[in-house]
């Protein structure tokens, strides 16, 4: 979708977007979308070179942009590259908490190490985000947006430490937007369904699960950066001006069927009896 064919061109101009997680997926393509709408653009992950690549294909569609690693876990470093964006660019108007990390494990095969590397990263991480952008976003009346997922409300098979993650990072996003919002301060969670193309549904969804999956969520398909990236910018912008506190379920319908499907399906490929 040509976004300027909705929202004018203009709509974040001069503003500035900060994404942690930005140098790929679905922080990538919501990055792109804001860009193509005049925003100016912060992103942070820890592979730099992932960090320049992204950069140019933003710079391509004229945004401005800082591209300094950090790992949402440290905080010192997080604030070192939010601070080089303010400087090159201005204060933060949005932030965007979609640092994440992800695989399937079986709880009792699921080791005390891998359950807390999820945990820092994605909850300590969104934390680590807001507290050293609070100052700027003050500044700004900003925004912020979490990325969180279906299994913060039902759980699924194999994935015990994400859904304590995301479950985490729902209930703090209310939490501060009950806190924050004296400072004008929006506080939202978007919870992407499986996302074509990015490297969470290649780690969910072994190759034969995907094809079956279109079949069963209710909109017949899975979704693309481009669908979180259109609510992302709605969430931003002045027609959301009064939405704080919410979560926002972009899945295409997968999640009114529970878990079960999935989980069964999935099993029944790791065991060798897919089609």
């Amino acid at each position: 979708m040509d976004l300027t064919s909705v929202f004018n061109k203009d709509l974040f101009k001069d503003k500035v977007v900060f994404i942690t997680g930005g140098g790929s997926g679905i922080n990538l393509g919501i990055a792109k979308n804001f860009a193509q709408l005049g925003a100016n653009i912060g992103i942070c992950g820890r592979t730099q070179e992932k960090l320049d690549n992204a950069a140019k294909e933003l710079e391509a569609l004229g945004a401005k942009v800082v591209a300094k690693s950090a790992d949402v876990r440290d905080a010192d470093a997080l604030s070192a590259s939010m601070e080089a964006t303010k400087a090159a660019l201005g204060p933060i108007d949005v932030l965007v908490c979609g640092a994440a990390g992800n695989f399937p494990c079986p709880a009792e095969a699921l080791s005390p190490n891998g359950f807390k590397s999820v945990i820092d990263i994605d909850l300590l991480g969104s934390f680590n985000s807001c507290r050293m952008a609070v100052e700027q976003l003050k500044e700004t009346r900003g925004s912020i947006l979490f990325i969180s997922a279906g299994q913060a409300f039902i759980p699924y098979a194999m994935q015990a430490h994400v859904g304590a993650a995301k479950a985490g990072i729902d209930n703090m996003m209310q939490n501060l937007a009950l806190e924050w919002g004296k400072y004008g301060i929006r506080c939202n969670s978007i919870a992407p369904g499986p996302i074509e193309g990015t490297e969470g549904a290649a780690r969910l969804e072994p190759a034969n699960v995907a094809k079956q999956m279109d079949k069963l969520i209710p909109l017949q398909r899975h979704g693309t950066v481009d669908d979180i990236g259109q609510i992302a910018v709605f969430l931003a912008s002045p027609l959301a001006s009064y939405i704080t506190g919410t979560v926002l379920v972009a899945d295409g319908g997968q999640n009114l069927l529970g878990s079960a499907i999935y989980t069964e399906l999935v099993l029944k490929e790791m065991a060798g009896g897919g089609d």
